[in-house]
């Protein structure tokens, strides 16, 4: 991808920049990294391939555009890579048949918003940059993304650790009980995969307590006013439960915008 095509360059902080991948070496770097932290490090159990490759990779990579975090102080290009997030819009998932998501949930009611739909998944930091700096690099990258292509809502498969429903139901019912999706909005899991997410009764749990408990990821979704959908789903290839996740982009956007006004101003792009 070039500067062109995605709207903006690279956003710098310190030594650390965002930007898309520009080759085919650092969307490698980004799939190597996404081996270690899900396969390593989060025990995800590979198939033949994927163990020899030590690369995680599908059908969907080719089409994706991949956001990456770099620090140059490690190199540039390929080397730098420490982070990623894969971003995946309309036109790109019907060049394979589907979005990614829709392998575990009906997306029906989002599908009326056509071109205005970005997934986003398979994000990953590595461990030694899992700080709020990064992750605010990567918020902004891809706010600025959707500022570019005009996304009016994202989402995306995002995952609980471990795949026994019954250990995370007060993170399950807290997110069912306060974040649940309007039914307008509200993609739910297929049937043969449905894991109901009401799990106990709230209140018997804190839930300030479950949220402070949720995976970063999940929690950054709920600060920009996330919802989700209905139903979780056991993902044991990954080792994980995921829930949809859904967020509309202005919020994104109103959050990040005045920076990318003052960016467009001076470079007169």
């Amino acid at each position: 991808m070039t500067e062109a095509a995605t709207g903006f360059g690279e956003i710098r902080s310190g030594s650390l920049g965002v930007r898309i991948a520009e080759s085919a070496a650092e969307v490698e770097a980004a799939q190597a990294l996404r081996w270690r932290v899900f396969y390593e490090e989060m025990g995800a159990q590979p198939d033949a391939a994927t163990a020899a490759s030590r690369l995680d990779a599908d059908a969907y990579d080719p089409v994706a555009d991949h956001l990456l975090v770099m620090d140059h102080d490690r190199g540039e290009g390929a080397a730098a890579v420490v982070g990623t997030y894969r971003l995946i819009r309309r036109p790109a998932a019907a060049r394979v048949g589907d979005f990614y998501s829709a392998s575990e949930y009906d997306l029906t009611p989002i599908r009326s918003l056509g071109n205005g739909l970005l997934e986003l998944g398979r994000s990953c930091v590595d461990e030694g940059y899992r700080t709020r700096g990064t992750l605010q690099l990567l918020w902004q990258g891809i706010a600025a993304y959707i500022f570019q292509h005009r996304i009016s809502l994202m989402f995306g498969c995002a995952s609980l650790p471990g795949t026994d429903p019954d250990a995370m139901a007060a993170s399950l019912t807290y997110l069912h009980a306060y974040h649940l999706a309007p039914p307008a909005l509200r993609p739910r899991a297929l049937p043969e995969l449905y894991v109901a997410m009401d799990r106990m009764d709230p209140a018997g749990f804190d839930p300030k307590r479950v949220l402070a408990e949720l995976p970063p990821l999940v929690k950054g979704y709920l600060r920009l006013g996330g919802f989700v959908g209905d139903g979780a789903v056991v993902d044991r290839q990954f080792n994980t439960t995921d829930v949809c996740v859904l967020v509309k982009t202005e919020l994104v956007t109103a959050k990040y915008l005045k920076h990318y006004e003052r960016k467009i101003v001076a470079t007169g792009d």
